[in-house]
């Protein structure tokens, strides 16, 4: 036999001996070859001994393996296909401090339904093959160093219900096609370097949690929320404008935080009779006045308010002593005047049945004058966290205007003096 006929049938006797062994195989090969792009795209000094990926050898077969010697964690079969393979349905790696890229993978796993990399050092950016995970319902990138852009094709993932992308290193706008995703209940991007502004939200209408806190996001809080969101945190950005006049309409919204960006206007009173609202942190923005709800609150769910480090104006608003529920309020840091209502030193130390007294009750750093009320004065310890530090109290005149005058002379004159009780 010629030299040439030697290679030819070494060659189909290597290619018989492969396709047998694919046929053999639990797992289904196209699964295997994704899991070792998913190693080798790694750096292999960070697979530190212990780890999953140091158990994932790939001279046995994957899912026929799982849990014995090799293969003993990181992901998980479950699915047979129409020719009796096994397919991978789960990829979880463990937070070992792996470190590389997930770049090179064609992510060719079409039963693939959760895939988490999350606390670790991956770095480079999510490919354009991540659409190839047609079936993916939780997709987990948390804490890593991954960069660049949010790929568009990212929204073609239409049975996505979780997106975790938080505490990264992306910027540029959040692509519209996220929107596309019409089973996404859950989206974090927070702690990256996002900017623009954050599109409308209106078409994803099973979403019910958001966090974009601690990017670079303009523009104003978007107007158009799905009725299902229960949680929206967009704390720490340098969003303006009012807020949304529709936001009663999310008639399941229990936490709503926008404190640190530029928002002003009033507070609307609709936020003091929302049917689910409990947590409201407004502070450090430029909100100028609160509305006062027509049912004076009683009707309330709020159980936390923090509008402190504002512009708020004008009398010291009683009806927030009158909410049943309202347990932290805290005020401190804008320009109330008045004396403290009796409303709010009654909810601090007299318990009533059915409602809550509250816990802590800081309203420093206000011009508010007059009498401290007696009930406050006899505050038991184990009762209320309340500060009044900072204000036109005891010592100061009694009138608000002359107190104005001195705090601006010399701040030490006037607003100095206060009371702080800390059980």
């Amino acid at each position: 036999m010629s030299a040439a006929g030697l290679s030819f049938l070494l060659f189909l006797l290597l290619t018989l001996s492969e396709l047998s062994l694919k046929a053999a195989s639990t797992t289904h090969w196209g699964d295997v070859e994704v899991l070792k792009e998913l190693k080798n795209g790694l750096d292999p000094g960070s697979i530190s001994p212990g780890s999953c990926l140091s158990s994932w050898d790939f001279s046995v077969d994957p899912c026929d393996h799982v849990f014995s010697d090799h293969f003993t964690c990181g992901f998980r079969c479950d699915a047979m296909d129409v020719s009796g393979h096994s397919r991978v349905t789960e990829i979880s790696l463990d937070q070992a401090g792996y470190s590389g890229s997930i770049s090179s993978s064609s992510w060719d796993l079409p039963y693939l339904h959760t895939l988490d990399l999350s606390n670790n050092f991956l770095s480079g950016q999510i490919p354009n093959s991540i659409s190839n995970l047609t079936t993916l319902q939780r997709l987990t990138l948390s804490t890593n160093m991954l960069s660049g852009e949010i790929p568009s094709s990212i929204g073609s993932l239409s049975t996505l219900e979780e997106l975790y992308l938080d505490n990264n290193w992306f910027e540029g706008t959040v692509p519209t096609s996220l929107t596309n995703m019409g089973s996404l209940r859950r989206l974090e991007i927070q702690g990256n370097k996002l900017s623009g502004e954050v599109p409308d939200m209106g078409a994803l209408k099973s979403l019910s949690f958001f966090d974009c806190s601690d990017n670079s996001f303009i523009g104003g809080v978007p107007v158009d929320f799905p009725s299902s969101v229960v949680e929206i945190s967009m704390r720490n950005n340098s969003l303006e404008g009012n807020l949304p006049s529709n936001i009663g309409d999310m008639g399941f919204l229990q936490v709503l935080d926008l404190s640190h960006n530029r928002l002003n206007g009033p507070v609307f009173s609709v936020l003091f009779n929302h049917p689910s609202l409990q947590q409201l942190t407004l502070s450090h923005n430029n909100f100028s006045y609160l509305q006062v709800p027509g049912t004076l609150g009683t009707q309330s769910e709020l159980i936390a308010l923090d509008v402190s480090n504002n512009g708020l104006q004008g009398m010291l608003p009683a009806f927030l002593g009158m909410m049943p529920r309202l347990a932290v309020l805290s005020l401190e840091n804008n320009m109330f005047t008045g004396m403290i209502p009796p409303q709010y030193a009654v909810k601090a130390v007299f318990p009533v049945e059915g409602a809550s007294s509250f816990e802590r009750l800081l309203l420093g750093g206000n011009y508010l004058f007059g009498p401290i009320p007696r009930a406050l004065l006899n505050l038991k310890p184990g009762n209320s966290n309340v500060s009044l530090v900072d204000n036109c109290l005891f010592r100061c005149p009694q009138s608000y205007f002359f107190c104005r005058g001195a705090v601006q002379k010399s701040s030490v004159a006037c607003r100095s003096f206060g009371l702080v009780l800390i059980p």
